[in-house]
């Protein structure tokens, strides 16, 4: 028997809430014009595939990170023939605030950002300050079988909504090592010095660390809340942890930056030789571990899911704790991947939080007593249109 949905999810919020009472959407994906407000509570979006669905919970994601986790490119967030998408929201945490982000394209097919968080210019990267989210999508299903990209950004999300400056840090780290790669290749073909690494070694060593730095005080947090999660949701399995495997190993009084220092003078002939750089943070790896095994080795399907429930579970606690009030949860089209216990604990936990959105095809792959509680949305392409208000 489920658990009723509490209070929080039939529309009142709490003192430490998080609701976005306002989305507007000008040339953004599918939507030419939207202009919607939101109570609190679960918000239940249905329609079929490819009406907009994901469009709409991906502009949150973009307005609580200040990216896609969709698009490669930002240009591609911008609607088809306009040159700019423009996105905002208004959030109650408490006080009122106002978030506003625009896209601007390129002539190259990228996007040029501007944000605002209440009138004010803002990296977008401290938008998560405003409005910090946990997304859970159908392609974190695959988060312990798939690329290590996929597990290193699922934290790299983490850290930079809790840490200011990581995703300043994060974007410089990034385009120092393209610039290192781009001269690595020159060496191979004789086109430059090895000499001309030192600067571009530099920032790859300090960036480097401080992420490697991050993400193992990022999963010390999640330790916690992990293994809770995981008791919770599978109280006869054994516990769950997660280890970061970096290729950077501190030796005995090394600091990280250390470390990364003398790996790079160690792979300096190998990198030269291959054209590119092959130790940093950008070639680390996280692994879900049960008894010293890891996960993606032996465990079922079930196993797995319920270690990545447990994992987002773990998120949102930690980022309830940096920011003194719960994020703002975001559920795409993942019920009908779960069975019954599993749809069950995240229902629990949709009624504990003062508003979540979650995507569906049919409400016939949603809990009744979450079905009862919600604010239900159709979405047809461009438009949303409330069915039925929260009881």
């Amino acid at each position: 028997m489920l658990e009723p949905l509490t209070e929080a999810a039939s529309g009142s919020a709490s003192p430490d809430q998080m609701l976005v009472t306002r989305l507007s959407l000008v040339s953004f994906r599918s939507y030419p014009s939207l202009e919607v407000e939101f109570p609190g509570g679960a918000q239940v979006i249905v329609g079929p595939n490819a009406a907009g669905k994901t469009n709409l919970v991906e502009s949150l994601v973009v307005l609580g990170t200040g990216h896609s986790h969709r698009a490669s490119l930002d240009g591609e967030l911008i609607a088809w023939g306009a040159d700019f998408a423009r996105l905002e929201a208004d959030v109650d945490s408490g006080t009122q605030s106002s978030i506003e982000l625009v896209i601007a394209r390129t002539s190259a097919g990228g996007g040029r950002k501007r944000a605002l968080v209440n009138g004010v210019a803002r990296r977008p990267g401290a938008l998560a300050a405003a409005l910090p989210v946990v997304l859970f999508a159908p392609e974190d299903m695959l988060l312990i079988t798939g690329s290590p990209s996929g597990r290193r950004g699922s934290i790299d999300t983490l850290v930079a909504q809790t840490v200011p400056a990581a995703a300043s840090t994060m974007a410089n780290y990034s385009r120092a090592l393209t610039q290192r790669n781009n001269l690595l290749r020159a060496i191979r073909e004789g086109a430059a010095a090895p000499g001309e690494l030192r600067f571009w070694d530099t920032v790859v060593v300090d960036d480097g660390s401080q992420i490697v730095d991050w993400r193992h005080e990022t999963m010390a947090l999640l330790a916690g809340p992990l293994a809770e999660a995981h008791a919770e949701i599978a109280p006869d399995e054994r516990p769950l942890e997660l280890n970061y495997l970096s290729n950077v190993v501190r030796g005995e009084g090394e600091s990280t930056a250390d470390a990364l220092r003398r790996r790079l003078r160690g792979t300096a002939d190998k990198e030269q030789w291959n054209g590119q750089t092959l130790v940093g943070p950008h070639r680390d790896d996280v692994s879900f571990v049960t008894d010293g095994r890891d996960l993606s080795g032996f465990a079922s399907r079930g196993q797995q899911r319920t270690a990545i429930l447990a994992f987002k579970l773990a998120t949102l606690e930690v980022l309830r704790a940096a920011h003194e009030r719960p994020p703002l949860l975001l559920l795409d089209d993942v019920f009908s991947e779960l069975d019954p216990q599993r749809r069950a604990h995240l229902v629990r936990r949709i009624g504990e939080l003062p508003q979540a959105f979650v995507t569906t095809t049919t409400t016939d792959d949603l809990d009744p007593a979450l079905v009862a509680a919600a604010t239900v949305w159709q979405v047809t392409p461009g438009s949303l249109e409330r069915v039925s208000s929260a009881a």
